[in-house]
Formats: structure tokens, C-alpha cells, sequence
């Protein structure tokens, strides 16, 4: 591990804005989690952060890896790329068949940490996600509501094989926020702390399920079984593994 650290850090461009990214503020504040920590009962505070409106496109990843040769595919170290890094793409500077406007997947951990840096910004915190992801058109919280629940399941229950949608399609919410459902799973920056067991009968077991050696996950909320479902996803998922389906977006300290 420390020399993948070594090697990232030799990777990592220098901080810079990149052109057409649009940010949303979010307020932050208390915030109860699907995650049950030991010590807070899962109920956290968020500091003020912001988060980019959209998931990051291929457009706007294809200029990432033309100004960071270092990241294109066939490139990319496999130690931070395993060997789909980027398999939707024709080459490694050709979109291909691939929209410009779509999310941008096969991506690995490590590489969209990278174009995060290259944003002057990070990938954001599992807390972050789920804080933003609770919110609807007109509440941030809309997690009690059963008909909120049951569209977000209503999209999960899409067929996978579909072409992905372009971003920005769906809805944004009152943050100003769109497709943190319905669209592709996203990567966060912690989320090798999430650690899940295949054993339901382990779930809630503090001295199985730890959380950065600290706290205890328990999987039983039934309510927020969409939102658990990303959780178990992230669990299973190396740092340079990639899927048809994960994308990611940038988030940023106020």
C-alpha cells in the first residue's frame, strides 16, 4: 500500500479548475446515517461542503487524460488501474461510441481521485454522499417519505444492460443537485471503510463490523434499503477495480 501511495502522489496532477464544472453549496449540518456508528448512534454532523451538480462526463474525462497522458488507458499503472480502466472508449483519446454527455465509467478509485485533484478539489466522504443523496425537489430530507423510497427503488429496478442516460436528466433537487440516483453508482473517497459482512447474521455485531476500527455498521433499515445497497456495492470494490456502472463526482471544502 505505501508504495501505490508513493506512486499516486507521482501521478497526481497539480490543482487547477477545469472549465464547465458547476457546484452546488450545501449547508451541512446534523444528519442521521444508514451507518450506525458505535459512538454517535449514526447521527453525525456535516460541515458546509460543496458538490458538483452532475456526475463527471466522458467529455470532461477525456480532457482530464489528453492534459494527464500519465492517466490515459494503456498507460495507467495497473497497480491504479485494473485492466477495464476505460474499456467503453474506443482508445485511449477516443470516445468512441461513447456520449460525450454520458457519465463517465470504468473508471477506478484512484483515477478519479485524480481528476478530483485536478479540480483543485476531492472525491467526497461516504457522509457527504449520503447527506446530499437524502434530499428531493423541495426537501433535504426526504428519506421518511414512502413515495420518495419507492421511486428511487422504481429507478434501481431498471435493467442494467440499458446505454446510460446522459447527465442531467433527472430532477435537481433543492441544493441544486441531480442524478445522485437513478443514473450510475459513484465512488467515495472512504469507501474502504465500509466494511459489510455476507453474513445477515454478523449485521450489527459490533466486534464483526467495524468502521475505521471504531464503530459498528448495522445493515437493518430496511427504509433506505437503495441507499444500503451502494454501501454493500462500495464494500466489495478495490481501489483500482472499475465497472460499467460506477462513475463519480468531485466535492470541495467552503
Amino acid at each position: 500500500m505505501k508504495t501505490a501511495c508513493v506512486l499516486l502522489l507521482a501521478l497526481l496532477p497539480l490543482p487547477g479548475v477545469a472549465a464547465g464544472q458547476d457546484w452546488a453549496r450545501l449547508p451541512g449540518g446534523e444528519f442521521s446515517s444508514v451507518l450506525r456508528y458505535e459512538d454517535t448512534n449514526g447521527v453525525l454532523k456535516v460541515a458546509p461542503f460543496e458538490l458538483q451538480n452532475r456526475p463527471v462526463t466522458n467529455a470532461q474525462f477525456l480532457d482530464f487524460v489528453r492534459s494527464h497522458s500519465d492517466w490515459q488507458r494503456g498507460k495507467a499503472p495497473e497497480l491504479f488501474a485494473e485492466a477495464r480502466y476505460l474499456q467503453h472508449w474506443a482508445g485511449p483519446t477516443d470516445l468512441g461510441g461513447a456520449g460525450p454527455a454520458q457519465p463517465v465509467v470504468n473508471v477506478s478509485w484512484f483515477a478519479a481521485q485524480a481528476y478530483c485533484e485536478a479540480q483543485g478539489a476531492r472525491l467526497p466522504t461516504w457522509t457527504e454522499w449520503e447527506f446530499a443523496a437524502a434530499a428531493d425537489e423541495t426537501r433535504a430530507d426526504a428519506r421518511k417519505d414512502p413515495a420518495w423510497r419507492e421511486r428511487i427503488l422504481a429507478w434501481y429496478s431498471r435493467p442494467s444492460n440499458r446505454g446510460l442516460a446522459d447527465v442531467g436528466q433527472g430532477p435537481a433537487d433543492v441544493n441544486g443537485v441531480q442524478d445522485l440516483h437513478g443514473l450510475v453508482w459513484e465512488w467515495v473517497d472512504d469507501y474502504a471503510a465500509m466494511l459489510v459482512s455476507p453474513d445477515n447474521r454478523d449485521q450489527g455485531d459490533p466486534d464483526k463490523l467495524q468502521f475505521c476500527g471504531a464503530g459498528a455498521l448495522s445493515m437493518d433499515d430496511r427504509e433506505n434499503y437503495a441507499v444500503l445497497m451502494r454501501v454493500a456495492m462500495l464494500s466489495a470494490l478495490q481501489a483500482e477495480d472499475t465497472t460499467g456502472n460506477l462513475g463519480f463526482r468531485c466535492a470541495r471544502d467552503i
